[in-house]
């Protein structure tokens, strides 16, 4: 049965109606000119996850330009320093707004802290800074996402006939909270199963920085620590998954132990039309970049919009005002569904040796 992907308008959200669009072109760039906010933005990296690159950047510049506004967005690339320079750089610029994408909570605060000494608004994007006192958050309801991960998961084991299957976590960075959130939907859905004895809880592990090579090496180990008996893989995201793929492929295990996986990447989404990967979960990157942008720039000319969501932040139990979209589970019935809401299009996915293998799976 082919799951539908519903995609709720950003109305609702945001109290405030949207934000009209300015009459000027807006474009990149490093001082903001006249009364046109500057909206500064900083990415993680490209390794945790190609998302940041191929669609957080595409759909927060069309967002920027749409409106009219100057932005400028740079990218970390996973380097604690240089994202406190970038930040430096954009603050000194005259940002009206900064917006971020932490590598851990430390350094995020200390982003926020100093951006908020100098009078510049802030805004958690994807990821909850703790402590850090964000004007907003926007992001996806990452309890949900490890929801359908933990719920996928079981789907593919019990269409596969395993009984009392051994479950392997490849978990998320340790330094990013939605990796803890992915793990709290996930173990909602897997802990009563290996409390009542259906499902066997195998090897664990957090994988530092959501690197792809580590998980490699860690998935490895798990499976050499229970003599390759392990049953199903839940990996935190597409680019874990995949690692753990790489493995069992070695082994000739690909396509008989299910893997979990998330971001909706090309990668993972080839992995699954090839019968490899159990499932993704899609977040709609376009409305997330679009509330953002929306907010930033009602920041950026001294609005405060209510939000009819909030978050308790963890560490310092204050609410912070938040825009939470629905994730969606993706499967091979319907990865139709991500190339037709334009994340990924037909090219990307159907390239080279996957030609045959989209044709056999209807994908067009």
């Amino acid at each position: 049965m082919r799951r539908g992907i519903l995609l709720t308008a950003l109305g609702g959200m945001l109290v405030a109606g949207a934000l009209a669009a300015c009459a000027e072109e807006g474009g990149s760039g490093e001082t903001g000119g006249d009364d046109t906010p500057l909206i500064g933005v900083i990415l993680p990296d490209s390794a945790s996850s190609v998302r940041w690159e191929t669609a957080d950047r595409r759909f927060l510049e069309q967002a920027f330009e749409a409106a009219g506004v100057e932005y400028d967005i740079q990218n970390a690339e996973g380097d604690r320093n240089q994202f406190q320079t970038i930040a430096d750089q954009m603050i000194t610029n005259g940002v009206d707004v900064l917006m971020i994408v932490n590598l851990d909570s430390g350094t995020g605060k200390r982003v926020l802290d100093q951006a908020a000494a100098q009078g510049v608004a802030t805004i958690d994007y994807d990821r909850l800074t703790l402590g850090g006192n964000a004007a907003y958050y926007v992001s996806f309801d990452n309890v949900a996402v490890g929801r359908l991960q933990g719920e996928g998961l079981v789907q593919c084991l019990t269409e596969q006939g395993v009984e009392e299957p051994m479950v392997a976590y490849l978990n998320g960075s340790p330094t990013d909270n939605n990796a803890a959130l992915f793990r709290e939907g996930y173990d909602s859905v897997l802990s009563p199963l290996f409390a009542s004895g259906e499902y066997v809880k195998g090897p664990e592990d957090d994988v530092p920085d959501w690197d792809g090579a580590q998980a490699a090496t860690i998935f490895e180990q798990q499976m050499t620590q229970v003599d390759d008996e392990i049953d199903g893989v839940l990996a935190a995201n597409d680019t874990l998954g995949n690692a753990a793929i790489t493995v069992l492929r070695r082994l000739g295990l690909n396509g008989t132990v299910p893997v979990t996986g998330q971001d909706a990447t090309v990668q993972g989404l080839q992995n699954i039309l090839l019968g490899d990967q159990c499932m993704t979960v899609y977040k709609a990157v376009r409305l997330e970049a679009e509330a953002a942008a929306e907010l930033a720039i009602a920041l950026a000319r001294g609005e405060r919009p209510a939000t009819d969501q909030s978050v308790t932040d963890p560490e310092t139990g204050e609410q912070v005002p938040a825009v939470l979209l629905e994730p969606v589970a993706i499967f091979r019935d319907n990865v139709q569904d991500v190339i037709d809401d334009g994340f990924v299009t037909v090219e990307e996915l159907c390239a080279d040796d996957f030609a045959d293998v989209c044709a056999e799976n209807g994908i067009s």
